[in-house]
């Protein structure tokens, strides 16, 4: 018999042989002349797969579901989530994925940019569908051909702090400052101040070390080591580690640092911080630096470095890209001082030439 029940399940399994292979699943449901139509579909599609060459099909939601669970374990799983909620509000789900059509895409785009939403997000929840569409491919679902629509990113030039701009940032964070929303300082407690004082802190090392926000928000006390003055960085994104040495402020800032927990910086359970950046953003706010963002401060680390005398693959080096190519937004400060080397190389020949 195919359709039997097993155990303590109030559900109905279908249970049958086809081409000397066993096929056992739930039908999720105690209705038994339902699970009898699902088995009854499910053994033409077995057949058609067998025989007809066809493949099985998937729904979207479905889809997406798996591709983002393959993805668990990486920083773009809370974004791939995000973006899985985006497409499920402009798509149904239930929808066999090999039904989507070029058509429907384009239309998503117009859409998405009729409400004001940037290219880049776009961007990010089509890679999502074709993401899906990919993995879905190599589960061996069936997959139409479609083709997504172009969306171009212009990129803006790369926005990095000067030192007075920072000077007035630090000033805005200072944690003994006085203002507008903040009790007096003698008045403030513990926990208040504490925060105010990681938000400083915080800032000091993504200005100095130029890790990421995620790297350094939640960096281990383990892998640092006040002896060498050396901070052992693993990059979770590019799966790589950086041996980088502290900066006189960053050591002193560190030193004075009281260590509660494994955690440099702990949120109020006494966990790793997480991504918390209102406070810094509230800074960069009141300071009036516009297009700054806290991935500013990694920019601008790496523009001093280039403007001091360091190759682009240093600083590939330091900000721990795995490509040369993701370093190269940075090419024309290289070329820059590359210009100003060979005019006072051609400027000294001169001189000596009279």
């Amino acid at each position: 018999m195919s359709i039997v029940k097993r155990g303590n399940s109030k559900y109905w399994y279908i249970h049958f042989q086809l081409n000397g292979v066993t096929y056992i699943r739930s039908s999720k449901t105690t209705n038994k002349k339902a699970a009898v139509q699902m088995e009854a579909e499910w053994r033409t599609q077995l057949h058609a797969n067998l025989f007809l060459g066809r493949k099985e099909r998937i729904q979207l939601g479905q889809a997406m579901a798996q591709f983002c669970d393959s993805r668990k374990n990486t920083p773009s799983y809370q974004g791939l989530m995000s973006c899985a909620n985006v497409v499920a509000r402009h798509f149904s789900v239930t929808k066999y994925i090999d039904e989507l059509t070029s058509h429907e895409l384009e239309r998503f785009k117009q859409i998405r940019t009729s409400a004001g939403i940037s290219n880049q997000t776009i961007k990010h929840n089509l890679n999502l569908i074709r993401g899906s569409c990919e993995f879905a491919r190599k589960m061996g679902y069936q997959v139409g051909v479609i083709e997504f629509p172009q969306v171009k990113i212009i990129k803006p030039p790369v926005r990095f702090m000067s030192e007075e701009e920072e000077t007035h940032l630090l000033t805005c964070l200072d944690p003994a400052r006085e203002g507008r929303g903040l009790s007096p300082f003698v008045e403030r407690s513990e926990e208040m101040q504490q925060m105010l004082q990681d938000a400083y802190d915080l800032t000091i090392l993504l200005l100095d070390v130029g890790g990421r926000y995620s790297e350094l928000a939640n960096i281990e006390w383990a892998r640092i080591d006040m002896d060498t003055r050396i901070i052992h960085l693993w990059r979770s994104k590019v799966s790589n580690g950086s041996v980088l040495y502290m900066t006189d402020r960053v050591y002193y800032m560190l030193l004075k640092r009281k260590r509660n927990g494994p955690h440099v910086f702990q949120n109020r359970k006494g966990l790793a911080r997480g991504y918390s950046t209102q406070s810094i953003r509230k800074a960069i706010r009141r300071a009036g630096l516009e297009s700054c963002h806290v991935h500013t401060f990694r920019h601008t680390l790496a523009t001093r470095l280039l403007q001091n005398g360091l190759s682009l693959y240093e600083v590939k080096e330091i900000l721990g890209h795995s490509k040369i190519e993701t370093t190269m937004i940075y090419a024309h400060l290289e070329l820059s001082q590359t210009s100003m080397k060979a005019r006072d190389a051609i400027n000294r020949i001169n001189s000596r030439i009279g």
